[in-house]
């Protein structure tokens, strides 16, 4: 994909999963991307597997000085950017009476204030014609156990994007949102699916699922770079929903 030759791209949570993907994808399309991610040594990691066109930051979303930070190191290495991808997330499954303040505060730091203030620092430096995406979820229209707090944060970041569509128009910065369905990432670990529980419950999404299988990273990766792309010129305010008809059911 040539519209990405020489382009600077940012990923939020680019260390793993719908990220590294995305990030593995705009470095082989010819982008230069830079990868934030919470853990020092995942970032590494990446960072060594997906070559030399991408950097990685080690930040926390939630922080609002990860961003400030993130600015800064776009401004340095790269003069300015044409894609941002706000992609880092997190999920944590639980009725809605068992929340706590501190875990409602925890999903709606990352999932929207993160995802508001990355834009709102990264804006000024993105040229014009540039693309924003994010990454929602299913749930915020598919109702699903234990989803609420998570499903409400993801709804935020969708009406971010609409209105975000209409502030930047005039530079034509286009801003899209993409909703996964389930993927097969390393989150299905950390949503407390064991190893040994795996096969079970991949069976049970096999007959929910209309396309009777998981989405794979990559896939939901092209569906990200084609929304980011020119092929994508005349879309903005889009949601796209990469969920193998879920959302259906």
């Amino acid at each position: 994909m040539n519209s990405f030759l020489n382009k600077v791209a940012i990923v939020t949570g680019g260390n793993s999963g719908i990220g590294f993907a995305t990030a593995a994808a705009l470095a082989a399309a010819g982008a230069r991307v830079l990868i934030v991610g919470r853990r020092q040594a995942a970032v590494d990691e990446a960072v060594a597997a997906l070559g030399k066109h991408v950097i990685g930051l080690v930040g926390d979303v939630a922080d609002p000085m990860t961003h400030d930070r993130v600015a800064e190191t776009v401004r340095d290495r790269f003069g300015g950017a044409d894609i941002y991808i706000a992609n880092a997330g997190v999920n944590v499954i639980q009725p809605s009476e068992a929340v706590t303040q501190e875990d409602y505060d925890a999903q709606f730091a990352i999932n929207a204030r993160g995802v508001f203030f990355g834009v709102q620092k990264i804006v000024p430096l993105m040229r014009e014609g540039g693309s924003i995406v994010l990454t929602s979820s299913i749930a915020t229209r598919k109702i699903l156990e234990g989803h609420a707090v998570y499903a409400g944060a993801k709804a935020a970041m969708e009406a971010f994007a609409r209105s975000w569509a209409l502030e930047l128009k005039a530079r034509r910065i286009r801003v899209n949102v993409v909703s996964p369905g389930p993927v097969d990432t390393p989150i299905l670990g950390k949503l407390g699916v064991p190893d040994d529980a795996r096969d079970g419950f991949e069976a049970h999404l096999a007959n929910v699922i209309p396309m009777g299988r998981l989405g794979q990273a990559d896939e939901l990766a092209r569906s990200i770079l084609y929304l980011a792309s020119d092929d994508a010129g005349f879309v903005t305010g889009a949601n796209l929903l990469v969920d193998g008809g879920i959302a259906l059911t």
